[in-house]
């Protein structure tokens, strides 16, 4: 079915409004290869009419199965090499030293945004384990969200085949933290019982009570408009405790967002400290 312009106007209307992904005439392409089955499952006429079954609501799962489509769900384990080396050498070290002057040493929270198929949050898991000799002793809450339900299942069941595991995951971590099963591989419990999930819009309230150590928002904020990623790094910030972390992909940066957001550079990866107070000088 042939795109119009009409048709390319309301798609990326309607994409931008579920998500904040912000498409144009240029992604037609993508548009047509990623929603064109579901305008043919759905008896849809055109595009357009597509767009009109979603925002009727009358199908919640239309919207779903949109959503899963034209999200991006492309990550790897331990993605950014540079980063989780700032993370492991410099970030993890101080903020558990910080802890120990705290009533709850122990306690960890961290929030893997936009999270997809879970392997962030599953490296997370892994570098504390790695750092932490008794990590299951301590109270530590990995949480990974993602707007997906789909990924968020995935997620959930935390099994990877083959060529998701050799992506990023080297043969020693492999045996060690996870088993085989079903051609595949599975997370160990031990592993698993760090982290959960949920399924989060990040144009939507986070409506959550929790206070993070660490934000991990990588390589979605950069399909947004510049109006709509400065007031998620902010609202971002207003999740985490004062001396917080925040980590973005290799290629973001936030000069633009505010003057709290000042890149901190280590081992070549970078990251923010966006609630840290600013010294006055007179």
């Amino acid at each position: 079915m042939p795109l119009t312009m009409g048709d390319i106007d309301a798609v990326c209307d309607l994409v931008n409004d579920l998500c904040g992904i912000c498409l144009d005439s240029s992604k037609s392409y993508l548009i047509e290869s990623r929603l064109g089955q579901i305008v043919e499952d759905h008896g849809c006429t055109s595009y357009e009419d597509l767009v009109r079954k979603v925002r009727l609501g009358a199908d919640s799962r239309l919207k779903r199965q949109v959503v899963d489509a034209i999200t991006t769900n492309e990550t790897l384990f331990f993605r950014d090499q540079y980063m989780f080396e700032a993370l492991r050498h410099k970030a993890l070290p101080e903020l558990i030293d910080a802890k120990e002057k705290t009533a709850f040493p122990t306690r960890l929270r961290i929030w893997s945004a936009a999270c997809s198929t879970g392997q962030e949050p599953y490296s997370l898991a892994i570098t504390l384990s790695e750092l932490i000799p008794d990590v299951h002793r301590w109270d530590i809450q990995i949480l990974g969200t993602d707007i997906s339900d789909k990924v968020v299942a995935k997620a959930s069941r935390g099994w990877y085949a083959k060529h998701e595991i050799e992506r990023g995951m080297s043969p020693e971590r492999l045996q060690k933290y996870f088993v085989p099963e079903d051609n595949g591989w599975r997370i160990r419990d031990e592993i698993r019982a760090l982290v959960s999930f949920q399924r989060q819009n990040l144009l939507e309230p986070f409506g959550m009570s929790a206070r993070y150590d660490m934000v991990f928002c990588r390589n979605v904020a950069i399909y947004f408009t510049r109006e709509v990623r400065r007031d998620l790094f902010h609202r971002l910030a207003a999740t985490m405790i004062p001396d917080g972390y925040l980590f973005v992909g290799a290629q973001e940066f936030l000069a633009d967002v505010g003057p709290n957001f000042t890149p901190q550079h280590h081992c070549r990866g970078t990251f923010y400290r966006p609630n840290m107070r600013i010294p006055s000088y007179v």
